[in-house]
């Protein structure tokens, strides 16, 4: 099964034994050979079990799914190695789905629950530190505003995420130097933390008075879904342009109780798959799943990314994109997860996010210590929020519902909007960003004229450019 030296270890690993036992617990250790397991048979045996202990929690056999709960247990650790990492906030997530199935004890355990605006506002700064996604985005972003905005003299900025100023603190350096000079900039910044924009506009309106340009700065409280576009004040005469930076994906909630009904998954689906997990001797939980999907198993074959539009249509969004059209934006700028996370079932959603995320905790794994408690607390607050919502949530809760990149054009263009060729100096300043920064295994790809942003070879973040088409 697994051969470092050209022998077979079928004989002696314990991992031979898996397919064939009871969950059931017996007295004493349940689950001794548990410890004998190496690494990578770990890992294996982890994506066994959630996909098994998925499968229970989907059908309804909640007995079963508390067993494999209780084995992941005995293996998963949250300060681990990649895979018991990971396995820990899927197992949390499972945990947290079969407990809303008893609304009274889930609130009951959840009724003193603090949550730390001040912390979450940390932690994504430490995404943004310790990650290139939202740098190059930036980049990118302003790259292409500048070159809509060559020789306008009122420029209007939209941010449907105004939470790093690092953005346009560079945009004002940038502005600063066009041969015309600098426009008058206005920037309204969409937050629901009164705190985040007061940041915001305290640094940006500093670095504007330091390069003498024309500057206001208008905030907006409020979160996305409430927006009324009307509070954006735009005025006749200035050339508008639109930032939204991993926002837009929360408008897709829909009151979908016909899809709580994830339909029963064949008995032997899970057998064949772990046939094939079986065959694998790689050491993350990246490599685990790509020599996975090569081997044939692709989560995406049946899901909702082969699914037609319409299956997930959202009216919100629908509005919100024909509003932003009809204040006649110069350009609009969109960066997104690029991944499905948006599936009918429990099934689809857990495969998918299982590559999304087993990723960005390979990309952690590479450059932070485990010990880090920086980087414990992206994991559990961020990444560990993000998967729950995925897989515990649905309906209008289920705010995380990331989707590939084809599908945002085909709704940009249904909403009347045209692409906007992302430019070669925009794609040569992306990597040499990323050459500074000195960021292995990163890779940033051309798709039809918009950019994904990569760890290794798999597609993680897009960025597009969008204009009114009349």
């Amino acid at each position: 099964m697994f051969q470092d030296d050209g022998s077979s270890s079928v004989t002696s690993s314990p991992l031979q034994l898996y397919p064939m036992m009871s969950l059931s617990p017996g007295l004493g250790s349940p689950y001794p050979w548990l410890k004998e397991l190496k690494s990578e048979e770990r890992g294996l045996y982890l994506i066994h079990l959630l996909l098994t202990c998925a499968n229970h929690v989907a059908t309804g056999s909640l007995e079963n799914a508390n067993m494999a709960l209780d084995q992941i247990s005995h293996l998963a650790s949250p300060d681990g190695d990649t895979m018991q990492r990971i396995a820990s906030y899927f197992t949390e997530a499972l945990a947290d789905r079969i407990l809303k199935t008893w609304p009274g004890l889930y609130k009951a355990l959840h009724s003193t629950r603090i949550s730390l605006v001040s912390e979450e506002v940390l932690v994504r700064k430490m995404f943004f530190e310790f990650f290139p996604f939202l740098k190059v985005a930036f980049v990118i972003t302003n790259q292409a505003i500048i070159e809509a905005m060559e020789g306008e003299k009122m420029v209007h900025i939209i941010d449907l995420n105004a939470a790093e100023p690092a953005q346009w603190r560079a945009l004002l350096q940038d502005l600063s130097a066009r041969p015309e000079g600098p426009p008058h900039l206005r920037i309204t910044g969409v937050h629901q933390q009164k705190e985040v924009l007061d940041q915001m506009a305290h640094i940006l309106i500093e670095d504007a008075e330091k390069l003498d340009i024309p500057f206001q700065f208008n905030p907006i409280v409020c979160k996305l879904e409430n927006l009324a576009v009307e509070k954006l004040r735009v005025k006749t005469g200035e050339a508008l342009a639109i930032s939204s930076v991993l926002q837009l994906h929360s408008l897709l909630a829909v009151d979908d109780e016909i899809r709580k009904r994830s339909p029963m998954v064949p008995k032997n689906s899970n057998g064949h798959h772990l046939q094939r997990v079986l065959q694998m001797n790689q050491g993350t939980l990246g490599e685990l799943l790509e020599k996975d999907l090569a081997n044939g198993y692709s989560p995406s074959s049946d899901s909702a990314s082969s699914s037609p539009l319409s299956s997930h249509t959202s009216a919100k969004l629908d509005n919100f994109l024909n509003a932003l059209w009809g204040l006649s934006p110069k350009i609009m700028v969109v960066a997104e997860q690029d991944s499905n996370h948006n599936g009918a079932t429990l099934m689809e959603r857990l495969s998918e996010s299982l590559y999304f995320y087993a990723a960005l905790f390979d990309c952690l794994e590479s450059t932070v210590p485990r010990t880090s408690m920086e980087r414990l607390k992206v994991e559990k607050m961020l990444f560990g929020e993000e998967i729950k919502n995925i897989i515990a949530c649905e309906g209008v809760e289920r705010k995380e519902r990331h989707e590939k990149l084809e599908k945002w054009i085909q709704r940009f263009d249904l909403a009347g909007f045209g692409n906007v060729a992302l430019s070669y100096y925009a794609m040569l300043q992306a990597k040499r960003l990323l050459q500074n920064l000195s960021c292995e295994g990163y890779k940033i790809k051309d798709e039809n004229g918009c950019v994904v942003i990569c760890w290794q070879d798999r597609a993680l973040f897009s960025v597009s450019a969008w204009r009114c088409r009349r």
